[in-house]
């Protein structure tokens, strides 16, 4: 042993080729043993991961709601924070996935007339045009869900 509690076999192991020492071979060495302790965690940890971010399709009972949802408010199918969170509890889906569902939906399935085109330009101040030219067409009740 050396004064710093170092035995000549390590400082061979901390040698690179060039006779240095090796200042990643510690970090290499700490790799190695974390991973021969929790590499089954990791592994498991991994699966979990993978299971999450798998796609595929919504449950056939929350789609349905949705798309109950949508037949009653087709002529603007833009549901309120409160309807979001609403048909969010009622599913059991997150609001991303409430979001996401009506944003695909509107792109493949909704054709605005000409009037509900002009709405949607006009973001600005859409609220004024929906309240005092259709008379608000969706209520804001979320019992109706």
């Amino acid at each position: 042993m050396d004064r710093n509690g170092s035995s000549e076999e390590e400082l061979d192991v901390d040698m690179n080729n060039n006779g240095m020492v090796d200042p990643q071979a510690e970090d290499r060495e700490l790799k190695g043993q974390l991973l021969r302790k929790y590499s089954g965690y990791l592994g498991s940890l991994k699966q979990e991961f993978m299971k999450k971010r798998k796609k595929g399709k919504l449950p056939k009972e929350a789609r349905q709601q949705l798309l109950d949802w949508w037949t009653r408010h087709y002529k603007w199918p833009y549901p309120s924070e409160a309807q979001k969170l609403a048909l969010s509890e009622s599913t059991g889906l997150d609001q991303k996935q409430i979001n996401n569902w009506f944003i695909n939906q509107r792109k493949r399935h909704w054709k605005p007339s000409e009037d509900m085109q002009f709405v949607v330009m006009d973001a600005a101040h859409p609220h004024y045009f929906i309240d005092n030219i259709f008379g608000n067409p969706y209520p804001m009740d979320v019992s109706l869900l």
